[in-house]
């Protein structure tokens, strides 16, 4: 059986950031908590009525913020859930959250539900590039959330950190990753902004480093993060040993996953393993909530094309051996479909090949584009 993970996604936000292309939206003054929950485990439901379910190995609450919805809502969510899909003994619950919505009781109610890795969206700590952002929180939000997180009982906290931001410098960038190191959070999510297609920034651009000085941030912070032992497993996901994201591994690795929640997305592979689906969430939270309307708003079977291409869009955003058998095992598909690309890919030097694995190569790393467009047929 592959692996089961959960993604549950909370549309709203305090404010929409002007860099974010995620499906979120302006909270209304009263949050429709109880709707909402409802219609997540009819959601879930109806996903079940469609494919197999099984025990879950993590969970993932992303937005939007899910810091906004309250203990109460997340302790109805999660009994209805496990009925339906039984919890790992070990299970991974990471809910993220916005250090400008951060209360300590609420920081504790949440680990005591079994809410056990957090997730804050912190971004920078340089209250220039934070208000650039758009940011509602400050760098002592930032530091103040860090702490309530580790006094409420978090042992495993993810930081986000953003680098190539608008008029940012060498300097600043190095040190905003530096700050955050200071926390020895397990996990850090490190990566330069882009401009996404539907955002302020897009219609707006801004001024943003140039391109040596991006590299030159890249570099140094690769050094710094790999000087305090922080291990690279994925482009942008760097961890202390043992402390990788478990949830995003099922992504990356081709596991399945319900996706419940207004635009959330899942990967889906049949009882009998030899068709897997895409689906997709009514995006609006207004047509989402409408019991009119099917919580589905699409239910793609994949192509043998497109599982070539999508396993290799992810396994290749990892460091590690890939084992051969690995595609069969996750695509039902026969290797010999991989070996083409496979093969030119290491002719180029962008990974090495060998009877039982394949890894990505420093070269391939630079050129990781490139690499997944010769699987794309």
């Amino acid at each position: 059986m592959l692996p089961l993970s959960l993604y549950i996604h909370i549309p709203w936000c305090i404010r929409k950031c002007p860099y974010c292309d995620f499906n979120s939206h302006k909270s209304p003054e009263q949050l429709p908590e109880d709707n909402y929950v409802k219609a997540l485990i009819a959601d879930l439901q109806y996903d079940l009525a469609l494919f197999e379910g099984r025990e879950l190995q993590s969970i993932f609450i992303g937005g939007g913020t899910p810091s906004l919805f309250s203990a109460k809502a997340y302790d109805t969510l999660f009994k209805s859930i496990q009925p339906l899909l039984p919890f790992a003994h070990d299970i991974e619950i990471t809910l993220e959250a916005n250090p400008g919505t951060v209360e300590q009781q609420r920081f504790i109610d949440y680990r005591q539900l079994g809410i056990n890795r957090l997730s804050l969206g912190i971004q920078s700590f340089n209250p220039i590039h934070l208000n650039a952002l758009g940011r509602i929180h400050d760098a002592n939000q930032a530091h103040r959330a860090i702490d309530a997180a580790r006094i409420a009982g978090f042992d495993n906290i993810n930081i986000d950190i953003m680098h190539g931001l608008p008029n940012q410098t060498i300097a600043e960038g190095i040190n905003d990753l530096r700050t955050a190191l200071n926390h020895q959070p397990e996990h850090l999510s490190w990566y330069q902004l882009t401009i996404e297609p539907n955002t302020v920034f897009y219609k707006t651009q801004p001024t943003l480093p140039i391109e040596e000085d991006a590299c030159i941030i890249e570099e140094e912070g690769l050094a710094l993060l790999e000087s305090k032992h922080y291990n690279r497993y994925e482009i942008s996901a760097f961890c202390q040993t043992g402390k990788p994201a478990r949830h995003n591994l099922n992504y990356w690795l081709f596991g399945d996953y319900f996706g419940i929640g207004a635009g959330a997305h899942g990967k889906l592979t049949s009882a009998d393993g030899q068709k897997i689906h895409r689906t997709r969430k009514h995006r609006q939270p207004a047509d989402y909530l409408n019991p009119d309307k099917p919580f589905l708003a699409a239910c793609d079977l994949l192509s043998t094309n497109d599982l070539i291409f999508e396993f290799m869009l992810n396994a290749t955003r990892l460091q590690q051996p890939i084992a051969n058998a690995l595609f069969t095992e996750r695509t039902g598909l026969n290797f010999d479909h991989l070996q083409p690309g496979l093969n030119e890919a290491r002719n180029k030097g962008l990974i090495t090949l060998n009877t039982t694995h394949w890894q990505i190569t420093p070269f391939g790393r630079r050129y990781t584009n490139d690499l997944q467009s010769l699987f794309l047929y």
